[in-house]
């Protein structure tokens, strides 16, 4: 599948369809920039893929299935898909991804600050109401420059409910063979869909909710 766009799935979203995990968001020293999403509940059951955009602007996903790498190529933009076995084995200090033979990355976690305090405060089935992101879009945008709600490829609207928040401090990550390099900011933002990760490499806690936009209730 490399260097199509699989097809094959509806562009409506038969919603509205909740994915429950955590989002970590990183830069190399590189320039390569890596966002891993990591879904132990989902309507395709737990998975992980990860998104890479190379220092050319080439952006890449990695899915475990075909099944999983249609919706994510139908809700964001990518240059490149392959379908590879995606693993993760998480840890309370670190986490270990490795994408087939094509990807290993390891990533330390430092202690939550204010706002994954903040964060974890808030009720989870509170945060996880897409009404929620109007309260915290605004807010996400100054402090952290993403947003938590907008339109994605393919006629869907999302809504990120994010329920903790840690610093990643430390990364070793090969690619195809190719040392990545050290930790840096995800800098410039990620292109794959209408928001960024975090500028400073973070893992977030989230429920992500998928709409078609005929069936967003503010529309």
């Amino acid at each position: 599948m490399a260097g199509v766009r699989p097809l094959g799935l509806p562009a409506a979203v038969p919603g509205p369809l909740r994915f429950d995990g955590w989002i970590a968001g990183l830069g190399t020293t590189s320039g390569t920039r890596l966002v891993l999403g990591h879904w132990p509940t989902s309507p395709f059951g737990g998975f992980s893929d990860v998104m890479v955009e190379r220092p050319d602007g080439h952006r890449l996903l990695l899915a475990p299935t075909p099944e999983t790498a249609r919706f994510v190529a139908r809700t964001y933009v990518f240059d490149e898909v392959r379908v590879v076995p995606v693993r993760v084995r998480v840890g309370e200090d670190g986490w270990a991804v490795d994408a087939g033979a094509l990807l290993r990355l390891r990533f330390a976690l430092g202690r939550r600050g204010l706002t994954g305090l903040l964060l974890r405060a808030v009720p989870g089935a509170l945060a996880a109401r897409p009404a929620w992101t109007a309260v915290t879009d605004p807010a996400a945008r100054l402090l952290m420059g993403v947003r938590t709600r907008g339109s994605a490829v393919g006629d869907r609207r999302e809504f990120y409910g994010a329920r903790d928040l840690r610093p990643v401090t430390a990364v070793t990550a090969r690619f195809e063979g190719r040392d990545l390099g050290m930790l840096a900011t995800v800098v410039p933002p990620v292109r794959f869909g209408f928001g960024s990760t975090p500028r400073r490499p973070s893992l977030v806690r989230v429920t992500t909710t998928v709409l078609a936009a005929s069936e967003d209730p503010e529309r």
